[in-house]
């Protein structure tokens, strides 16, 4: 990524979503739900999915796979990209991340197990990622295709703009 990314602390109560929220909550409840998935599906829950799982989800921002890399090497699963891709694979496969096609990143979903579209706003000043959920065939895209006889079966959108913590910043 070429902008520096704002680095979100790893504290009890961080803002994502653009509000707080108990962060140390959020990433176990995540961590248990996609084992309990993995669990029920009879998919390998390996353990460096896992931590690829555990960094997105640490981080509450997109990371490009060479980041992912990165920490996964300082966490002992090796230095080589096909480490961080497969997990990635995996990951995104499965429904438990996403990638922001803008940012050539991947982010943990907000909404694992959910049938649903991501919409991304992406900040561009601090680059923080909100997932939100949008559906293939709301609004004016989903009127659009009926149109024409097309049925949408999949869409990620993406918008970028800035969020409340940098336009209070640039305003103050």
């Amino acid at each position: 990524m070429a902008r520096a990314n704002k680095a979100i602390k790893n504290t009890s109560s961080v803002n994502v979503g653009f509000e707080a929220h108990d962060h140390t909550a959020c990433v176990q409840t995540a961590l248990q739900a996609a084992e309990a998935h993995c669990a029920a599906k009879g998919l390998r829950f390996t353990p460096v999915r896992r931590r690829t799982l555990e960094i997105l989800l640490q981080e509450h921002r997109a990371l490009g796979a060479y980041d992912l890399l990165k920490s996964l090497s300082a966490s002992g699963f090796g230095s080589q990209p096909p480490v961080a891709y497969r997990a990635i694979d995996f990951l995104v496969k499965n429904g438990f991340a996403h990638k922001v096609e803008k940012l050539n990143a991947f982010i943990a979903c907000n909404h694992p197990g959910a049938s649903h579209s991501p919409a991304f706003m992406i900040c561009r000043s601090c680059d923080v990622v909100v997932e939100g959920m949008s559906g293939p065939a709301r609004g004016m895209i989903g009127k659009a295709a009926n149109e024409v006889g097309f049925k949408i079966e999949k869409s990620i959108i993406e918008v970028e703009g800035i969020c409340g913590s940098c336009a209070e910043q640039a305003s103050a």
